[in-house]
This record gives structure tokens, sequence and C-alpha cells, in this order.
């Protein structure tokens, strides 16, 4: 697949020159792990809600996400000493952002410390930064804050990507790779960093929605060195990156909904958010697969890395593109584990992706050596890149 096409026809596992790779991953977690067996009591014991329909509810949700675990930056002893964060109708934007904005940098720096030293070249040869994230507001950016924890050069190049929600890991990951490309000899360190602290509320009745997030949702940073022409006595490129495109699907723009009010962020999600993909992710996918010389309809014949919003998308995904169940087996396994962390999330997916290929070319398994990296944000918009496993 792809012999013949050009740039496109490059050696297996050899990246082609000018072509911008992801060199590195690296994750980063908060301390609190929080087990899905156990949520249910926890948050309704630490919000003192006794209203056992919704306690119903969530338990029923909660056995739906497929998540098992998750990890959050909110504590007993964050409760104790911000007791009005559980509280119905209080104005806590201040402190929110106070808890959110540390927090999110803190992660930021290590998970990138993470991505550095599976990198292997030192910190002064990184020469842009592309920091994303929906969890936090400040003027200077985090950007600032995590270039300056980090030891960065001042005259490194900072971007800022807000609120672009679950597609935000995907956008920048565009985004870096049209710096790389751009600029030869860059390297570009892309970090994602989120917390859910910024809308933690107590169960209500009047919001429904709220128990989908917290049987869903969870907190982390991730991070990823992107650049050209790789140093092969040093640097390990993982994957290719090369078409990316970006679209929104016309009179969405209400289905996935967040507004910013005294009492922090709220989200709503519409019921038709996983139908809504599914009607849109052909007709987005067939640019790429003609690109590698692929029909209609042979989806299983590349890899895919999709964000897992949740199960109800990625059911839908693998429902109207036909897909064997082992295609999404990344997705399914970073939901499982790390619940929907937003923009990290695809960090989680392309790390498992790049376990599963070292196994199965341990195992003498066949890895499909071109895929796509997917995200589904607010608009609702589709993020996509055409990719190169370089692992086969």
């Amino acid at each position: 697949m792809g012999k013949g096409n050009g740039a496109l026809g490059a050696s297996k596992g050899k990246a082609n020159p000018g072509r911008a790779t992801i060199l590195a991953l690296g994750k980063a977690f908060p301390p609190q792990l929080v087990l899905q067996d156990y949520l249910v009591d926890s948050y309704f014991k630490d919000t003192s809600c006794d209203d056992l329909d919704l306690k119903r509810k969530l338990t029923r949700l909660c056995k739906t996400t497929s998540v098992k675990t998750r990890y959050v930056v909110m504590s007993e002893e964050i409760l104790k000493k911000h007791p009005e964060l559980a509280m119905e109708g209080q104005a806590t934007i201040k402190q929110r952002l106070e808890i959110c904005n540390k927090a999110v940098t803190d992660m930021a720096i290590e998970a990138s410390q993470a991505a550095i030293k599976n990198w292997g070249r030192p910190l002064s040869d990184i020469t842009h930064l592309v920091y994303v994230s929906s969890s936090e507001a400040r003027l200077p950016g985090g950007d600032l804050f995590l270039a300056r924890g980090l030891g960065l050069s001042p005259h490194t190049q900072r971007l800022m990507l807000y609120f672009m929600g679950c597609s935000g890991g995907v956008a920048g990951l565009r985004v870096a790779k049209d710096l790389a490309e751009n600029n030869p000899g860059s390297r570009v360190l892309i970090v994602t960093s989120e917390t859910t602290i910024i809308g933690y509320k107590p169960p209500s009745a009047h919001r429904p929605y709220d128990l989908v997030g917290v049987a869903l949702f969870g907190d982390g940073a991730g991070a990823m060195l992107i650049g050209t022409d790789p140093v092969l006595a040093i640097e390990r490129p993982l994957f290719e990156l090369h078409t990316a495109t970006q679209k929104f699907i016309p009179n969405t723009q209400n289905v996935i909904d967040g507004r910013l009010s005294e009492e922090g962020i709220s989200f709503t999600i519409a019921r038709e958010l996983p139908q809504i993909i599914e009607d849109n992710i052909e007709s987005f996918c067939e640019t790429f697969l003609q690109t590698v010389g692929l029909h209609e309809k042979e989806y299983n014949k590349i890899f895919w890395a999709v964000h897992p919003g949740g199960p109800a998308i990625l059911n839908k995904v693998e429902k109207r593109l036909e897909l064997l169940p082992e295609k999404l087996k990344a997705s399914r396994r970073a939901l499982m584990d790390y619940g929907n962390a937003s923009s990290n999330t695809i960090v989680y997916v392309l790390e498992y992706m790049v376990d599963e290929s070292l196994k199965m070319k341990m195992g003498g398994g066949e890895i499909e050596e071109w895929g796509l990296i997917l995200a589904f944000g607010p608009g609702i918009s589709f993020e996509g890149i055409l990719a190169r496993n370089l692992s086969v």
C-alpha cells in the first residue's frame, strides 16, 4: 500500500525527508487514582447528596462507560479547604482557577519531562512549544508558565490552543506538524493538560449531563516531540504525519456546549453527538483513503487511533466503518485505564498503539503501515491526520 505514490512510497519503517514525525511520547497524572467501582459512593459522600434516584442513575452510567480507573486532581484536602466547590450555586470560579492553573502546569511539566527523557536530546534543542488546555484561564497563559517551569529558552516560540475540548490534542498535533515542516531543523514540543475541577459540581436533577461527566472524564497531561529528518543515532521516530485536516459540521455548534460562569464551567452534550459522528465519519475519511491508494470501504486495511470520547462514539465509528474489533483496541484500552481525559487522551492511545505494534512485530504479526489519527470536539469539529506507523 502506498507503493509508487511519490513521497508516500518510502521504505517501511523509514521517515521521508522533510516530513514531520512523532519522535517521543510522555504522560503524567495527578496522584488520586479513582476506581470506577467505588466512585458513586465517594462522589455522593463528598457532595453530601442523598438523592437515591441520581445515585442509581450514576451507578448505571458507570457500568456503561467501560472505564475502570481514572486519575483526578480533586482530593479530600481540596474539599476540606474549599467545601464550597461541592455546594450548589456558589461563586467559586476564582478558587477553581487557582487550583486548575497550578495543577495543569505541574502535570504539563511532568509529562514534558517524560517525553524529553524518551526523546534523548537536550532541552535546549526544543525550538517551539504548542500548549493545549480547556481547563485554565489566565494572562499570561499556561504556555509561559510551562516554558518557565521546564527551563526552556526565552527564545522558544510559543503557541496556545485553548478550549478546543476533546479535539485539542489532534488539533495541536496538526499545528505542530506545520511548524516542524515549515521550520527545518526545529523540534516542537506539544503538551496537553486537563483537570475536571473547573467543572466539578454536586449532582442535580436539573443538570443530568453532569453525571455523564462524573462517570466518564479524568485528569492528566500528555506530551509529544515533533520534528522532521530524525537524527537516527539519537531519535526514534514513531509515526510520520502526512495530510492533516479539520472540518466542522454545519448547524451543530450547540451539540457540545460549554459556558464559563461564576460557578465554574458547565458542559452539556446532546444525545445526538454519537449519531452525528457516525453520519459524517465516512465522508471525512474518504480523501485519506484515496491518498494511500485504497478504495471505498477498505477501512480495515489501515490502523485507527481514535480519541475515545466515550463508548457510544467508538461503537458508532466501529459500526459505520465495519471495523474489526481489534482496530479500536488502543482507543478502548485508553478509555478503560484513564477515562476520557479530553485533549490528552490521544497521546495515551498512540502510546498503546506503539506498545501493540512492538508486540506484534516480535510475534511475527502484520502491522498496518498507514492509518488515521482522529478526534471530535466542539463545533462539531472533526480533526484528522493521515499517519505512517514507523514501527513496522
